[in-house]
């Protein structure tokens, strides 16, 4: 399971006003504790703070100052992405390009020139699909052209796209089913990903839904999550639940390992 770090994100309140006052404090911090938890990588989101590219580049440039987990540039804007992959050490992961053409060829060339891996949301130009089947064809659009790009599949996260449960309860299913249907794809199978969160935006058991949820989703095949990395209910079941899907071989010391 690789666990992408969540908390590097101006949607909080301490992050957007390190970048604000150009503090690193805080970046420094959720740095460290998201890789000392065992981050695969570090989502590092600008968000709506600033459409300045340099910004984005001193808080990847911050955050790998603190620690030598690989980072996850996480716009869906070329002109900063342009910027900040300049900075970025080898080894990235880019979060993220869509389905819809003016997005996919754009996107997908400047991971496959700089060796990155991509998630790709599988929503189009019409929106978010609400079909298992959709889901589908807009992941297959995005693998083609990954594959056109030099790509190997597994460079590519394929995200179905979580929506809250409290809302939209009918399309957990859906979306645990467009997972399974993922791994149909090449071999070995696309990476999947997904922001957890939304599963529980709104509701009162927001761990205890996130965990529920990610163990069903890696018995279909998911195979990361952007995350609270620091919960550690959440962390041990999705370990438990490789385990018992014979993804990682049994020792009395599995968590802590």
């Amino acid at each position: 399971m690789i666990f992408i770090g969540e908390r590097i994100n101006t949607g909080f309140k301490d992050i957007k006003q390190g970048v604000t006052d150009k503090d690193p404090a805080p970046l420094v911090h959720w740095a460290t504790k998201q890789a000392e938890a065992g981050a695969g990588f570090l989502d590092v989101n600008l968000g709506a703070v600033s459409a300045d590219p340099a910004d984005m580049c001193w808080m990847i440039e911050t955050v790998q100052g603190a620690v030598e987990t690989p980072i996850c540039i996480d716009t869906n804007k070329p002109t900063i992405l342009a910027e900040a992959i300049k900075v970025t050490r080898p080894g990235m992961l880019i979060n993220s390009t869509t389905a819809a053409p003016e997005k996919l060829d754009v996107m997908m060339p400047i991971a496959a020139e700089h060796g990155a891996c991509i998630i790709g949301l599988v929503m189009d130009e019409s929106g978010t699909p609400k079909s298992v089947d959709k889901r589908v064809e807009n992941a297959g659009m995005i693998v083609a052209k990954a594959m056109e790009c030099g790509m190997e599949p597994d460079r590519v996260f394929l995200d179905p796209i979580v929506m809250p449960l409290k809302y939209m309860q009918d399309q957990c299913k859906m979306i645990l089913e467009a997972v399974r249907q993922f791994q149909l794809f090449s071999d070995p199978p696309p990476n999947t990903v997904c922001g957890l969160s939304n599963i529980s935006n709104g509701t009162t058991q927001k761990s205890l839904i996130d965990r529920t949820f990610l163990v069903m989703a890696i018995n279909n095949g998911m195979s990361s999550a952007i995350c609270d990395v620091m919960d550690t209910e959440l962390v041990n079941a999705a370990l438990t639940a490789e385990l018992m899907m014979d993804k990682q071989i049994y020792a009395d010391a599995y968590v802590r390992k």
